[in-house]
Formats: C-alpha cells, sequence, structure tokens
C-alpha cells in the first residue's frame, strides 16, 4: 500500500435487523424446525453424521409453505448450494 493511502472497509450488503425479523417469522421457524426434523431422522437411520459436510435436501422447489411430509435426500453440501437460486 502506498504511503499516505487509506483502506476502505468493504461495504456490507446485508440489513441484519431486515434478516433477523424474516428469520423470526412464525411461517419461517415453522420451516427452520421441519429442516431440524428432517436432519435429525437421517442421523438415526445413520445416512449422515456431524461434520460430513452433507445436508438434507427436501426434493422439489419448496419455496412457501410446510416442509413437513416432504421427501429428502442426502446431498453435499456443495451440491445442494448449487442447486438453489440466489437470494438477495
Amino acid at each position: 500500500m502506498k504511503k499516505g493511502t487509506s483502506r476502505k472497509e468493504p461495504k456490507s450488503h446485508h440489513n441484519y435487523v431486515k434478516e433477523t425479523s424474516y428469520e423470526d417469522r412464525p411461517e419461517q421457524v415453522e420451516r427452520r424446525e421441519a429442516r431440524n426434523v428432517a436432519r435429525r431422522k437421517a442421523e438415526r437411520r445413520g445416512t449422515v453424521h456431524k461434520g460430513d459436510r452433507k445436508e438434507v435436501d427436501h426434493t422439489g422447489s419448496h419455496r412457501t409453505g410446510s416442509l413437513r411430509h416432504v421427501k429428502t435426500r442426502v446431498v453435499s453440501r456443495t451440491a445442494n448450494r448449487r442447486r438453489q437460486p440466489k437470494r438477495h
């Protein structure tokens, strides 16, 4: 870095207050609970383990509504994140 220049901090593109209020909505809490239930079931079956970088994926595109009683599969973290649509 040149003498006399300052390094600028990158701008944050996150509105954390807005994100937190969205995550605390009752329908989002229900969806998170359903994801956690699916993960625990897969752990009991032995298909995933803590720290194995695998995720339990709900098959199909379920952007809204309940995730309970939706079929799941175990996929790698990279495959699951690659498949997801961009979020802004």
